[in-house]
């Protein structure tokens, strides 16, 4: 019997839940002597040692262990599917959904501390689980908002360079550009250069990384006051205010549900394993050990792409296009009928479907909830919601989509709309800016790890056809 299921046997239900998403076992230790620390750096400083030796016993005994065979199907198919990653923050089961650190979204929603008078649960606690695996208490939230709000300062030459981008330039171009200038501050790549210890790395890459998320929603806001709110101040940052908080005010709303809102979109949008492309592409990145300003640009540029992180624009653009063509006073069978002519014509649905999800996306339905709390009259949100009672049974008929359910695009833009946040070619810095909290806590724990530079093997197809032929031979 191996170690992990023999140990499996004795210990408790949230131990037994982490073995099963993935979570190692010390970082999920429910209880903890002494004081609560509350500086997260000094709570990795403890968990990394003990996880180094969880990952160095289990490779030295399993190492060897199969996940399976590749097929030809993946490696033309954008190697879908294929078990290749290490990531430990987040976990995502095709019937479940998205699980941080083996907490789904209602857990997060209910376990994970609130700003006061919010609801919604708070990105910093969100970034403490997902770097240690434990849910933080109110105080650890706190600390991380206060640190934030210490290292937000942005460097003169970035600030420089925002208000010299031209007006045509895409707001995640601005977003990748700036956040590459940023490395100038990088620790790390100043320790680097100097020769530090690769046992130290992870400190370095949790220094920059602190200070990167801490820095991108100023980034973020400089660039929406630049392009659309006619070059106005972003403010200064509030230390009393959460990191959410302060990111609403910069961008220059008032309204504390919208503050709510963005709490939730935060952290929804955070993490979602490690092979979708913003978060492979920072991993990838950062294995040839380019510092985190660096490695989160890179991601932030596949990000950007029509395909990831522009998909909620193109949701928007979608039923825009059906208000217009159908109006505002359309029956089921209307909406029936122009649904079934768009996929006619070759087109999806936009917001349905997803590559590994067999099941509504949980991130679509939180955001469901929120609307049918604060906005059910809402037009945009009546017609999403009409959308979700016809489309699955629609895509169901044509018998090739594996998923026809809403996945978490077919719904955030509608809501960032009804708070007057309608420039949609913003959106994707806004998910930009939530990514960065599953890319980095992962970053940070592949240094912490040791990884080493990703090399995956590649063939040609002339090769491929050789190695079917001899195989067919035997």
């Amino acid at each position: 019997m191996s170690v992990w299921k023999s140990a499996a046997l004795t210990l408790n239900h949230s131990f037994k839940r982490a073995l099963l998403y993935q979570l190692p076992a010390c970082q999920i230790r429910s209880k903890t002597t002494g004081p609560e620390i509350t500086n997260l750096k000094e709570e990795l400083a403890v968990l990394i040692p003990e996880h180094r030796e969880v990952v160095k016993k289990f490779v030295a005994e399993h190492g060897k262990f199969s996940l399976g065979e590749v097929t030809i199907d993946q490696l033309y198919g954008g190697m879908r599917g294929i078990k290749g990653l290490i990531t430990e923050t987040s976990v995502l089961d095709a019937e479940f959904g998205i699980r941080f650190r083996g907490y789904s979204i209602p857990d997060c929603q209910k376990m994970l501390p609130k700003a006061p008078g919010g609801i919604e649960p708070l990105p910093e606690g969100l970034f403490w689980l997902l770097c240690t695996g434990k849910m933080p208490s109110d105080a650890q939230a706190k600390a991380v908002s206060q640190e934030w709000a210490n290292r937000a300062g942005l460097p003169s030459h970035v600030v420089t360079m925002l208000k010299n981008f031209p007006s045509n330039l895409h707001p995640m171009a601005q977003f990748s550009a700036a956040v590459t200038a940023c490395n100038s501050e990088s620790k790390f790549a100043k320790a680097y250069s100097q020769g530090i210890h690769r046992d130290k790395y992870w400190e370095y890459i949790y220094e920059d990384s602190m200070d990167l998320i801490a820095k991108l929603p100023t980034i973020a806001a400089i660039i929406y006051r630049n392009l659309y709110r006619d070059g106005t101040s972003v403010g200064a940052i509030d230390p009393n205010k959460d990191w959410s908080a302060n990111f609403h005010s910069q961008l220059g709303y008032e309204d504390p549900q919208f503050a709510d809102l963005l709490r939730l979109y935060l952290t929804i949008h955070s993490d979602h394993e490690g092979g979708n492309v913003s978060a492979h592409t920072c991993h990838l990145v950062g294995s040839a050990l380019s510092d985190p300003y660096l490695s989160f640009a890179a991601g932030l540029n596949g990000l950007a792409g029509p395909l990831h992180g522009l998909a909620n624009q193109e949701v928007l653009v979608f039923l825009k296009g059906i208000q217009g063509k159908v109006g505002s006073d359309y029956t089921q069978e209307g909406l029936k009928e122009y649904v079934w002519s768009q996929l006619k014509a070759g087109q999806v649905v936009p917001g349905y479907g997803h590559a590994v999800l067999r099941v509504t996306d949980p991130r679509y339905t939180c955001q469901r909830e929120f609307a049918l709390k604060y906005l059910p009259n809402d037009p945009l949100f009546r017609l999403v919601s009409d959308l979700y009672k016809i489309v699955p049974d629609i895509l169901l008929q044509l018998g090739k989509v594996k998923n026809p359910w809403p996945n978490v695009d077919a719904h955030s833009g509608v809501l960032l709309q009804h708070y007057g946040m309608k420039e949609m070619n913003y959106y994707t810095v806004l998910f930009g800016v939530s990514r960065a909290l599953g890319c980095l806590a992962s970053l940070i724990w592949s240094r912490a790890l040791r990884f080493p530079i990703e090399r995956p093997k590649s063939y040609s197809t002339a090769l491929l056809q050789q190695m079917v032929q001899k195989a067919a031979k035997k």
